[in-house]
């Protein structure tokens, strides 16, 4: 079992920045690859971000590409998204999962674990 915890939402004007945390406690973090996902109200949750367990491979949504960037520290267990250049569009709640796979990263119903979800609210 692989226990996560999302931290660093908040309130963002437009144009500005967060980082995101993602602490895993349990089974080891550093098997798991590690995804950032984000559900805005009425709408399906979606892909943002992966990163595999060694964190030698990083993938993103066409959205993300060039303003995020996905990391992770295997020793402190702990996984990054920082976010720049923030839009409106980017409300959302933003949840961390970890998969114990290679591929299909972009795929949420592959994931094992998940987060409890932080909120990010970026204002006009």
């Amino acid at each position: 079992q692989v226990q996560l915890v999302e931290s660093g939402g908040g309130l963002v004007q437009a144009g500005g920045s967060l980082r995101l945390s993602c602490a895993a406690s349990g089974r080891t973090f550093s098997s798991y690859a590690m995804g950032w996902f984000r559900q805005a109200p009425g709408k399906e949750r979606e892909f943002v971000a992966a990163i595999t367990a060694a964190g030698g491979s990083t993938y993103y949504a066409d959205s993300a590409k060039g303003r995020f960037t996905v990391s992770r520290d295997n020793v402190k267990n702990t996984g990054f998204l920082q976010m720049n250049g923030l839009k409106p569009e980017d409300t959302a709640i933003y949840f961390c999962a970890a998969a114990l796979r290679l591929n299909g990263l972009d795929r949420a119903g592959l994931y094992d674990y998940w987060g409890q979800g932080t909120q990010v609210t970026v204002s006009s």
